[in-house]
């Protein structure tokens, strides 16, 4: 008699929490389905992108294969393809001048021959690609554009797996002991702020100066916030020097050396 009782008055709690989890269980596989459907759409975008380029650019001819791209983003609109973020893009390689560069999210190549032929002749490009697909894809077309390994490394892993290993592509020998002067963010945006803060632990940003660039996709995002409060927060080794509607710039110099440059003068 008295489980009865107990079962009558654990009834309604019982209900309400089957209640909350089913939302939350419902709640997981949406965006479960929403992942695998992106991961799907992108591969077949990236699929589509590489035959089209790969068929239609001149061999060899980096400039070639951006023109070819930009006729594809013409029909396929992409964020991450067209002459608006690339001019933008080239207008930063232009001014930082770097010699070292970390790519985060490589998508068809687009970014990688735009950065790779600005770069000095002796100017690298490190390039982070989570999905295999895409990273070999992306490399052929890289090749495809005439660059040679010796001036980029793809690395097929997340990023912050790559992050630690980084250190040898900086060779003291090159003069580039320093760090990355120029950093690309154009991956998962939850990934911004916990790799920027990897990239500062392991002192991989070059000391005198780092241009990090944010790929915007959707301005709402909560992790975009999170890392915009973070840069806003240190404003003695960071600054927010670019803002638009598809990328944000951030400027890294550390506070020590920007004490000494502000004695020199």
């Amino acid at each position: 008699m008295w489980l009865m009782v107990v079962s009558i008055l654990l009834f309604p709690a019982i209900i309400m929490l089957s209640s909350r989890y089913r939302v939350k269980v419902a709640s997981l596989c949406h965006r479960a389905l929403a992942w695998t459907l992106r991961l799907v759409r992108g591969r077949v975008c990236v699929r589509s992108t590489h035959a089209f380029v790969f068929s239609k650019c001149t061999h060899g001819n980096a400039d070639s294969v951006l023109e070819t791209f930009n006729l594809y983003g013409d029909t396929h609109p992409s964020l991450c393809i067209g002459p608006q973020i690339g001019e933008a893009l080239d207008e930063v390689v232009r001014r930082v001048r770097p010699s070292r560069v970390l790519e985060l999210g490589m998508h068809c190549g687009y970014s990688s021959v735009r950065l790779l032929r600005l770069l000095p002749p002796a100017g690298r490009l490190v390039t982070v690609e989570l999905d295999p697909l895409t990273a070999e894809l992306g490399e052929e077309i890289i090749l495809v554009a005439g660059f040679k390994h010796s001036h980029f490394q793809v690395l097929t892993c997340s990023s912050d797996e790559s992050i630690p290993t980084l250190h040898p592509f900086l060779e003291p020998d090159q003069g580039t002991s320093e760090g990355f002067s120029l950093v690309l963010m154009d991956h998962d945006p939850q990934q911004y702020l916990p790799d920027l803060l990897a990239l500062e632990r392991e002192q991989l940003l070059c000391p005198s100066g780092c241009s990090v660039l944010l790929i915007i996709r959707d301005p709402r995002a909560e992790s975009l916030t999170e890392i915009v409060d973070y840069i806003r927060a240190k404003p003695n080794c960071y600054c927010i020097k670019t803002e638009l509607q598809f990328m944000t710039e951030i400027f890294f110099q550390k506070e020590s050396t920007r004490i000494n440059i502000d004695q020199k003068l």
